[in-house]
């Protein structure tokens, strides 16, 4: 025998099963459907109704069956106070005290909010001052491209300011 306990089953004799013996097998297994078919329709009529009955009755002590409840009783459960975990509990509180946080910081109440308050009105100033100097800038700029023009106006003026025909 090799290795592993498998054998080698190449080069055997095949065993074959006859027709006489399968047809009788077929018929045994088609009777026993029957009676069993007709001892199931004899016993209750209390079965479910696809008509499927249960191999095997047994009792699980873990299978828990659903009840239906009624809007009263299910008003009753909520209404028991909750046991929180301590876990639980310091989360609530780490989520109250985070909301706090936000709403004094939202209305300038925190060192934090303070700073940045103050970080905003002098970027703000800055970029008032900022705005302020490239606007009077810009007029500078108009002032004197007025004066270059105004100049050379006087300029051909006084030259004679062109021919004049007679």
């Amino acid at each position: 025998m090799p290795r592993g306990g498998k054998r080698n089953l190449k080069g055997r004799s095949r065993q074959f099963t006859s027709v006489e013996e399968l047809e009788s097998q077929r018929r045994q297994e088609a009777e026993f459907r029957r009676t069993q078919n007709d001892d199931s329709s004899d016993g209750d009529d209390s079965d479910s109704d696809d008509g499927s009955k249960p191999v095997i009755d047994v009792h699980n002590p873990n299978r828990v069956t659903q009840k239906t409840k009624k809007v009263s009783e299910l008003e009753d459960v909520g209404s028991e106070p909750v046991q929180l975990s301590r876990r639980e509990k310091e989360e609530i509180a780490r989520q109250q005290s985070a909301r706090r946080y936000q709403q004094l910081h939202a209305e300038g109440k925190t060192d934090e909010a303070r700073a940045d308050l103050a970080r905003l009105a002098i970027v703000r100033k800055q970029r008032e001052e900022a705005a302020k100097k490239r606007e009077a800038e810009k007029k500078e700029k108009e002032a004197r491209a007025q004066a270059v023009k105004e100049a050379s106006l006087n300029a051909i003026k006084s030259k004679g300011g062109g021919k004049k025909r007679h």
